[in-house]
């Protein structure tokens, strides 16, 4: 691979599920923020060149990071939505990357991702990208909401080939680019970045990656990533 490789990082959500006093990127994890656990580990991988993280406009956390001043990261201001923040990452390249250039795009509140993962994740790139991915484990429920509030199950789902999508995706930067701006014209639901591919005819491949890539989004989450974090 020729291309440059960037990073884009969304960093501008509140984490509501969180409960905390502050977004959960800043939440202290091992002595440090949670969001320089995930840089040092995408800034330290060789064949990432410089990281966007994009941010909220009025974010008053930043500044205390130890990746503030960090040369190789570009700044920009997060949208309502996730798909937004990425696509502001994405206009912060336009003159420096390349069209055909690959953009990773990673959750920042994984802070357990690890290198072996974006080895297998660049070596098994396709025409439209890859993203880490999960093969389900457990057995899956569709449920339906009931008249009460109460959930119950409709139907047992076939578990054979579904995956929890995971982060980094890896896509070309102009066909990320023009896919979510579609994806936006349409009315289309963007839940990730391979969503948006998915709706502009694209069929990203699924590269299996480690279960430890957790996401944090709940208190208890937390704790598992420090676990995580000390055992590796």
């Amino acid at each position: 691979m020729t291309e440059s490789i960037w990073a884009i990082l969304p960093a501008a959500g509140v984490g509501s599920r969180m409960q905390a006093d502050r977004p959960k990127q800043y939440l202290p994890l091992k002595g440090r923020f949670l969001l320089d656990h995930t840089l040092d580990c995408i800034l330290s991988y060789p064949r990432i060149g410089k990281a966007v993280v994009v941010l909220s406009e009025s974010d008053p956390y930043w500044p205390e990071s130890e990746h503030a001043h960090h040369p190789d990261i570009l700044r920009a201001v997060g949208g309502n939505e996730r798909c937004h923040s990425v696509l502001n990452g994405l206009h912060a390249l336009e003159g420096v990357a390349d069209e055909q250039d690959w953009v990773a795009v990673h959750d920042i509140a994984r802070p357990c991702l690890q290198h072996s993962d974006l080895d297998l994740l660049f070596a098994g790139l396709g025409n439209s990208g890859a993203i880490l991915a999960s093969p389900t484990r457990d057995t899956m429920k569709r449920g339906v909401c009931q008249a009460d509030g109460s959930v119950s199950i409709e139907h047992t789902v076939e578990r054979e080939q579904l995956w929890h999508a995971l982060t980094p995706q890896v896509f070309r930067y102009r066909e990320l680019r023009e896919a979510l701006e579609k994806a936006l014209n349409d009315g289309f639901e963007v839940t990730d970045e391979a969503s948006a591919i998915e709706h502009a005819g694209g069929k990203p491949r699924l590269i299996a990656g480690r279960a430890d890539n957790i996401k944090v989004t709940r208190p208890e989450d937390l704790a598992l990533a420090e676990l995580f974090l000390n055992q590796n």
